[in-house]
């Protein structure tokens, strides 16, 4: 198998050069070249051999506690030592104090090189904001230099067996003891819900105060480890038995009376809570885009030196000297360069915070597109190698098991698609999505022409779904049609700016294929 190889250029290329990050005040390119180059190799070196070992290996549950596989701990002391934990957290608690598109860069390098651990690891961000959005001066106190040391990592505890994607029915309560509140209640699905990485677990719990349905849902923080040092009560009661990510711990937890402490407003806890969740929904999207820039370096490599059938001249060949092999590459690897521009384009505008409605449009587009371009490239690639993609010594088995989940987690595609039509649409997040496409068109239009018809195109399907009268019917095409027109624009960003990419020849290709008109055979 081709060792993993971080995808850096790329990736600094769609920040620096597609979209915008040199509008943040915080980008700093050098820096974060910088800071992707150290991390490159620490996920080159250290993540990625212990990827397909932690995949054979998996999780045990032994007296009540999860063990990670082999070398999962040592590696993440390491993690800890160098400091990644602390990457956005602010300096006055001991973090770094750094921005969304760094965590960006590092993110996605980790899901590449192992998205097990960086499943188990990867909460502690979107924790550290709710905390700064909701939490107390004290809380932020006590618990975010735990984020920033690597002390403590984080989960998101809402999933109930009763109660997945329709919070309404959590059952989970929370009654106030004194000072504190004790939870009490089943969660399912909960990603590192047990590990002995870290000394410390922290819980981020949606339970309900009273039973007003989502108005009566709160917030909590639920330490695993009481400040005496003895442990809270929350247990494990199993490790899910899953298709891919099984380094992974995906827990079923148990709270008999577990002390926790509420984080903002009793009965506000899905605003909290959406504060994580939608940095996690960010957070997917790039595991998307990882495993298809993955699947893309495999494939690409591979049939590089396989040798099979023969030229036009009759000599031998490798697999990429064939139209169609040639196409399954063109093909992952436009899904994995177009992913990344739109989860980036989608961060940016979240971190610039001058357009939060276009930034709310973007969010589904991003979570749904990208994860659907991971699992798309991982299975193409696979299709690329053949048989020998179909064993394990590949790997793209594996990345295929371990991407399918992104479509699920996180609120499942499908509801994304729903959200866009019924509650995006209609309102100002629809207009403002209009208004970026004009904006695009008036820019580039005349360089490519055929953006114009395509916005025309979006802007007759949304005329078409405003008008229904069920417009969840049409949630599946139409976001499909949005996706699909937001990528081409952002290959027309992309194409203008080739020449600031190591291999501005690959980047204009791809760009020609992504612009084209569809149809058939060209005429002519």
């Amino acid at each position: 198998m081709k060792p993993f190889s971080a995808p850096l250029d790329d990736i600094l290329f769609s920040l620096e050069h597609v979209t915008g990050a040199p509008v943040l005040p915080h980008w700093d390119r050098e820096l974060a070249s910088e800071i992707g180059a150290h991390f490159a190799a620490f996920a080159e070196e250290q993540l990625a051999p212990l990827n397909e070992p932690g995949d054979r290996q998996g999780c045990r549950l032994e007296n009540g506690r999860v063990r990670m596989p082999d070398g999962f701990v040592e590696t993440y002391a390491a993690y800890a030592e160098q400091g990644w934990p602390g990457l956005t957290v602010p300096e006055a608690y001991g973090g770094q104090g750094l921005d969304a598109t760094v965590l960006a860069i590092t993110s996605e390098i980790f899901t590449g090189a192992n998205h097990s651990l960086q499943m188990v690891t990867g909460l502690v961000p979107g924790a550290v904001s709710t905390l700064l959005d909701f939490g107390t001066e004290d809380q932020r106190a006590r618990y975010l230099p735990d984020f920033a040391s690597g002390a403590a990592l984080a989960t998101m505890c809402l999933t109930e067996p009763e109660a997945g994607s329709d919070l309404s029915r959590i059952r989970c309560r929370a009654e106030r003891s004194g000072e504190t509140w004790l939870l009490t209640g089943e969660k399912i699905f909960i990603s590192g819900g047990d590990q002995d990485m870290s000394e410390k677990i922290h819980h981020l719990v949606l339970a309900r105060t009273s039973d007003d349905g989502l108005r009566g849902l709160s917030l909590f923080i639920c330490p695993g480890t009481l400040g005496d040092g003895s442990r809270n009560h929350v247990s494990v009661t199993r490790i899910e038995e899953k298709m891919g990510l099984h380094a992974s711990p995906t827990c079923q937890l148990s709270f008999d009376g577990a002390e926790a402490e509420l984080v903002g407003e009793a009965g506000a806890g899905l605003k909290a809570m959406f504060t994580i969740m939608n940095h996690a929904r960010t957070d997917v999207a790039l595991q998307g885009v990882a495993h298809a820039a993955r699947a893309t370096d495999i494939a690409r490599s591979y049939a590089a030196e396989r040798v099979q059938g023969r030229g036009s001249d009759g000599a031998p060949v490798t697999l990429d000297h064939h139209a169609d092999v040639r196409r399954m590459l063109d093909e992952i690897d436009a899904l994995a360069l177009g992913a990344r521009a739109l989860a980036h384009l989608t961060l940016v505008t979240i971190e610039a915070g001058e357009a939060p409605a276009l930034a709310e449009f973007l969010k589904p587009v991003a979570k749904v597109f990208c994860t659907e371009a991971g699992m798309r490239a991982t299975e193409t690639g696979m299709q690329v190698l053949g048989g020998y993609g179909y064993l394990k010594e590949y790997f793209l088995e594996q990345a295929y098991r371990d991407a399918r989940i992104a479509a699920i987690y996180e609120g499942a595609n499908g509801i994304h698609e729903r959200s866009l039509v019924t509650r995006l649409l209609p309102a100002d997040a629809g207009e403002a999505f209009e208004a970026f496409l004009k904006s695009e068109c008036n820019a580039r239009g005349q360089t490519h022409p055929g953006l114009l018809e395509r916005m025309q195109s979006w802007e007759n399907a949304r005329s078409h779904v405003l008008a229904s009268t069920d417009p969840a019917e049409l949630a599946h095409v139409f976001m499909k049609l949005t996706a699909d027109t937001l990528v081409s624009f952002l290959w027309a960003r992309m194409a203008d700016a080739a020449e600031h990419h190591p291999d501005p020849a690959r980047i204009r290709r791809l760009a020609e294929k992504a612009l084209a008109p569809k149809g058939f055979l060209p005429v002519g």
